[in-house]
């Protein structure tokens, strides 16, 4: 009898990150409470972006338990979403901006936003990117010796 698991079309061949997308009220110290509610869970948040919007804010985040992190989240009545993205580390030099995007235009790959890590995985400053196709932007980054990270990757100490 194959012991071995099953493997589905969801489940994806590439490296991916779970984001969280918390929206809160535009009301001032909502980020702190959103901070101080991951705090005593001993939750890390390791990257951040917010986006301000009419009568709310969009809080994307990249923390280092992405499951508890959502169940705390939604137990203490925040809204949220979660969202897969991938984590690319920049490579080394001036240009890792510059070698990044044209890396990710070389494959066609459009983005549609990306935030950086608070931290440095593997010891190098990483970037957060939503795009169009994420597996094709995560093969062809891979096929030009971009290390592209996964969850896992981001629990290194910090």
């Amino acid at each position: 009898m194959d012991t071995q698991p099953f493997e589905t079309a969801e489940s994806g061949a590439f490296p991916t990150v779970t984001q969280l997308s918390v929206f809160l009220i535009d009301r001032l110290g909502e980020l702190l409470r959103l901070t101080r509610t991951l705090d005593p869970e001993d939750i890390h948040i390791l990257a951040l972006s917010v986006v301000n919007a009419v009568d709310c804010a969009i809080v994307r985040m990249i923390v280092d338990d992405p499951d508890k992190a959502a169940e705390v989240l939604r137990r203490d009545g925040f809204a949220l979403s979660e969202t897969e993205l991938i984590v690319v580390s920049l490579p080394p030099g001036k240009r890792a901006l510059l070698d990044t995007w044209l890396a990710l235009l070389r494959a066609e790959v459009s983005v549609a936003y990306t935030y950086p890590l608070l931290t440095q995985p593997k010891g190098r400053p990483a970037l957060a990117v939503q795009a169009d196709n994420l597996e094709h932007a995560a093969e062809n980054l891979r096929s030009r010796n971009f290390a592209v990270l996964d969850q896992s990757d981001l629990l290194e100490p910090y």
